[in-house]
C-alpha cells in the first residue's frame, strides 16, 4: 500500500489546542513536583535532544519527542504526554522548514514567558520555500545549532556559562572525524552517480560532491506520500536496470511496496543500497557517531560494492 496523504510538510498529526489547554495545569504541577534543580529541555528530534543533552550534561534533563528509529516521523502523533513536556520546557529545539509543525501548535497552546525556541530553520536562515527539511545532514547546521544551544542555556543558568561554553567548543571538534570522512568520500568519488528514493541524506550526498540522478520531483513525491508519474518511475529504475548508478541511498524508516520494489530491483541488479535514517538510530550512537557511520557506508558501498541496509 502506498502512503496515504502528506508527508513532511506540515502533515504530523496535531492535537486540538482544546486538548493541549487541558493539560497545561497537569504538566506545571508535574513539573514542579519533580523539579530537579536541572534545565527541562527538548528535542523535537531526538539528534537535536542528544547534541542538547552534550552540551547541557548534568544541568539538563532533556526529553526528545521523536525517536522511534522504527517508526514514520512524517506521521507522528503529537499526544497529550508531548504537551506536558513541552510546557516545562525552558529550552526547546526544533527543525522547522515543515517537518515538525506540530511544535508550534503545541507552543502556542501551552504559552511560557521563559520558554526559550531555537527553530533551525529560522537559526539558518533558510527561506519558507525550502523544500528539503532533513537540515540535521548538512555538515554546516549542528554547529550553529550547538552555538545558539550554548547561548540559550547560558541564559537561563549564568552560572553554569562556562560549562556550556566548553562543551559546546568539545562538541565543535568531536565533528572533525564526520567532517574529514566527507572530505575523504569528496577526494575518493566526487562526481559518483547515485539514486535515492526522498531527500533525507541529500545534504550529505551534496557535500561529498555525489550526483543524485535521481529527479526532485520523484524524492518530493515519494517524501509526501504522493505517487511519482510513470515516467520517473520508469527513470528511477532505468538507473539500476542500466548501471547507470554506484549505490542506493534509500529511507530505512519508510518503505513502501514502490521503494520496497526499487530496493529489490537495485539488489538484483548489484547496485549496492544504504539506508538512512531520519531520528538517530539506537542503541550506540550519538550525533557525530551516526553521521560518521552514514558516511562510512557510503563509503563502503563505493569502494566495495558493500550494502548496508541497517546500522
Amino acid at each position: 500500500m502506498r502512503r496515504a496523504g502528506s508527508r513532511g510538510r506540515g502533515a504530523v498529526t496535531l492535537l486540538t489546542g482544546a486538548v493541549l489547554i487541558a493539560t497545561v495545569a497537569a504538566a506545571c504541577a508535574s513539573a514542579s513536583a519533580s523539579d530537579s534543580g536541572k534545565i527541562a529541555a527538548v528535542g523535537a528530534e531526538s539528534e537535536y535532544a542528544n547534541v542538547i543533552s552534550q552540551i547541557g550534561g548534568p544541568y539538563v534533563a532533556v526529553s526528545a519527542v521523536m525517536s522511534n528509529p522504527n517508526t514514520d516521523p512524517h506521521t507522528f502523533e503529537a499526544s497529550p504526554q508531548v504537551a506536558q513536556t513541552v510546557s516545562a520546557a525552558r529550552l526547546v529545539v526544533q527543525n522547522g522548514a515543515g517537518y515538525d509543525g506540530f511544535m508550534n501548535t503545541v507552543e502556542a497552546a501551552t504559552p511560557s514567558s521563559t520558554r526559550r525556541v531555537i527553530d533551525v530553520q529560522s537559526l539558518l536562515g533558510l527561506p519558507a520555500s525550502t523544500e528539503n527539511p532533513h537540515l540535521w545532514y548538512s555538515p554546516t547546521t549542528m554547529p550553529a545549532v550547538a552555538q545558539a544551544i550554548g547561548k540559550d542555556l547560558a541564559a537561563v543558568a549564568p552560572s553554569h556559562a562556562a560549562y556550556f561554553t566548553a562543551e559546546v567548543t568539545a562538541l565543535d571538534t568531536s565533528l572533525g572525524p564526520w567532517t574529514e570522512a566527507i572530505t575523504a568520500l569528496k577526494s575518493s568519488f566526487s562526481g559518483a552517480p547515485v539514486a535515492t528514493t526522498e531527500p533525507v541524506a541529500d545534504y550529505l550526498l551534496q557535500a561529498a560532491g555525489l550526483d543524485d540522478l535521481t529527479p526532485w520531483p520523484f524524492q518530493a513525491d515519494i517524501m509526501n506520500g504522493v505517487d511519482p508519474s510513470a515516467q520517473d518511475v520508469s527513470l528511477e529504475q532505468a538507473f539500476f536496470t542500466g548501471h547507470q548508478v554506484k549505490v542506493f541511498v534509500y529511507n530505512q524508516q519508510v518503505t513502501d511496496s514502490l521503494t520496497q520494489s526499487l530496493l529489490t530491483l537495485a539488489q538484483q541488479n548489484g547496485i549496492p543500497v544504504v539506508g538512512v535514517y531520519e531520528t538517530m538510530p539506537t542503541p550506540g550512537y550519538d550525533y557525530q557517531t551516526w553521521m560518521v557511520a552514514e558516511v562510512n557506508a557510503v563509503q563502503q558501498a563505493l569502494a566495495r560494492g558493500v550494502s548496508t541496509t541497517r546500522l
